[in-house]
């Protein structure tokens, strides 16, 4: 997701979402190029959760972290997760108010949800760094790391496209007619937060 396709051309943005309101048919061009990339982020991941139920099944012997490192922590991993949720929430508030014109709301809603995804990506961190064990200790290291950093990684994305879009709508560029790239970043955003709760069941719940 590039900086360039966030900052699309506002009379093309314009006519997209012209089209969407007024039933035109066809999905403007940013729809369907967000549409297209999720469609390989979904097979990309697919593939990271398969290698990572396949260490698991061929893997001797109890499956977790390597011995001497801390457990994993549930309860905050449960609370970035209530987190990332409920920004996915704060989004569409976000995008509900953009379509009615509410450009106040769009910031507001907008700026809470990029707080709550740098919180969570905060939370991350710190949970990295308590762990105790790194990317190269074991078959469970390496995919826990693969699994949850290439996830992180993606947040990181998303809060880079929350922060464009505000910076857009502290400049007055959206309004109920012309906020494809705000429908684009918030499809982007839950599909981020759908990945992460599958990562949260496979690895916290799942073990």
């Amino acid at each position: 997701m590039s900086a360039r396709t966030m900052q699309a051309h506002p009379a093309g943005e314009h006519e997209a979402a012209t089209a969407i309101q007024h039933g035109g048919s066809g999905m403007p061009t940013a729809l369907l190029g967000m549409l297209l990339f999720i469609a390989s982020e979904v097979m990309f991941f697919g593939g990271l959760f398969a290698t990572y139920f396949n260490a698991r099944a061929t893997t001797p012997g109890p499956w977790g972290p390597p011995e001497g490192a801390h457990e994993l922590d549930l309860a905050l991993a449960g609370a970035l997760t209530v987190i990332l949720v409920a920004s996915s929430f704060t989004m569409q508030f976000g995008v509900w108010a953009i379509r009615r014109g509410d450009t106040g709301k769009l910031k507001m809603w907008t700026g809470i949800t990029l707080v709550l995804g740098v919180l969570f990506l905060m939370g991350q961190l710190y949970d990295y760094s308590e762990l105790g064990f790194g990317i190269a200790d074991g078959v469970f290291g390496t995919t826990f790391y693969t699994l949850t950093g290439f996830h992180g990684a993606h947040v990181f994305g998303g809060a880079v496209g929350l922060t464009i879009i505000l910076a857009r709508a502290l400049r007055g560029q959206f309004s109920a007619k012309n906020h494809v790239a705000v429908e684009a970043v918030s499809m982007y955003w839950h599909f981020v937060d759908v990945v992460w709760i599958g990562v949260f069941s496979t690895i916290y719940l799942l073990r």
